[in-house]
């Protein structure tokens, strides 16, 4: 039985941290449920100086400032950020002065599904809202779902359904798993298994390493000793990279289909066509796809100097929506906002047409995408081909499989 490693003593540890300032002390932005000019105040947590500081980061926090240049008119909107530095104990820290001392009203990307966790549950017990967008792990809107906390860009289940039925039907039948020892990498495994046996697959081994690895060697070695013909890496940025370069030194691409569950186009951007062209990535985003995401894209490039990642667009998107809430309610009280966000539908460049679940997913399409081999590209930045659109309902857990407590059977 797989044990969701967001969920050990250590976190029960960080939990008490988060309870030391007390609910009845946090304070809301405007002291009541009608703004009256007060503030908006909307914290980025993000890792904004380690390994996935380009797919998340300084970008996020630039989306974020996009959406309140776009939004918040009328209203007086501030974005705040902070390096959670990959850290339990900082990243709760951080949240718990946010919300008690600062008066933020709601954190958006938080980076990072351990952290994740823990701040959600700080979040639930002071009634603010959260806007995840990097924390995958499928659990946020399964078993750990909570009221005011919605997953709104990704999750393993997306990345898992897609990935799995498009490299079985490419001939990768035999799956051996590189899975970074953190509670997305192991639910990012652990629903990617379930749709590789689905669809006829069969998973040959599993070797879990701890984050931030720098020899990816006996892993490699030892799924290529399994027979697997995929190799399959559970991990986000910094790792997907070492593990795709190295793999592609030891030669075992040509015997195997490398597969990154959770690549961005970052990732890609920094191994480059070379190694890993034709892999194929689930995304719900691709700056290059419509015009619509090419002007954004285009405004987010000026500011940040790179392409946005889907993690950036999902930032942008869910501050957008949270705002227009806001404006349309009067009123920055997470309940308030919350019902008001599921009322409305999400249009925009991000999600044609979009909805908030009663699981606590957004709902919007996903892209199975296929990188580019060498010379294919026309830019830096031009990096996929779209091969496929996936109907976000076909790529979501059924409402009538959740084990979200919040779902009503």
């Amino acid at each position: 039985m797989m044990v969701d490693p967001s969920f050990n003593l250590p976190m029960a540890a960080f939990l008490a941290l988060a309870v030391l300032v007390s609910p009845a002390a946090a304070q809301t932005s405007d002291s009541g449920t009608n703004l009256s000019g007060g503030k908006v105040k909307i914290g980025v947590l993000t890792d904004i100086a380690g390994p996935t500081a380009m797919a998340n980061g300084k970008g996020s926090v630039v989306a974020a400032e996009l959406a309140a240049e776009d939004f918040g008119a009328g209203l007086n909107v501030e974005v705040i950020s902070a390096d959670h530095q990959g850290k339990l104990d900082i990243g709760a820290q951080i949240a718990a002065r946010w919300f008690d001392v600062e008066g933020v009203d709601v954190i958006a990307d938080m980076q990072g599904s351990p952290i994740g966790f823990a701040v959600q549950n700080m979040a639930a017990q002071r009634s603010k809202v959260m806007l995840l967008s990097g924390s995958t792990s499928s659990d946020f809107s399964g078993k750990a779902c909570s009221p005011l906390t919605v997953q709104w860009t990704v999750d393993t289940y997306n990345l898992a359904k897609g990935a799995a039925k498009a490299v079985i039907e490419a001939g990768g039948t035999k799956w051996y798993f590189l899975t970074v020892d953190q509670a997305y990498g192991h639910a990012l495994t652990r629903d990617t298994s379930e749709q590789v046996k689905l669809n006829g697959g069969q998973v040959v081994g599993n070797s879990v390493f701890p984050p931030n690895t720098s020899d990816f060697a006996s892993f490699l070695l030892t799924a290529s000793n399994a027979g697997a013909n995929v190799i399959a890496i559970a991990a986000s940025s910094g790792d997907t990279v070492t593990a795709l370069k190295q793999a592609d030194e030891f030669g075992l691409s040509a015997r195997a289909k490398i597969v990154p569950l959770q690549s961005v186009l970052t990732d890609v951007y920094a191994v480059g066509l070379k190694i890993a062209h034709d892999a194929y990535e689930v995304s719900p985003f691709y700056w290059d796809r419509t015009t619509e995401t090419r002007a954004w894209a285009e405004r987010f490039y000026a500011k940040a100097k790179q392409m946005p990642t889907s993690f950036h667009a999902g930032v942008y998107s869910s501050v957008a929506h949270y705002l227009k809430a806001v404006k349309a309610t009067g009123a920055d009280d997470a309940p308030t906002v919350m019902k008001q966000m599921e009322k409305e539908r999400v249009h925009d460049f991000f999600a044609s047409d979009g909805y908030i679940r009663a699981d606590r997913k957004m709902i919007h399409d996903m892209y199975l995408l296929r990188v580019k081999k060498p010379g294919e590209n026309k830019g830096d930045w031009d990096l996929y081909n779209v091969v496929q659109t996936l109907p976000g309902e076909s790529v979501n857990r059924p409402l009538s499989e959740s084990p979200c407590p919040l779902v009503k059977k």
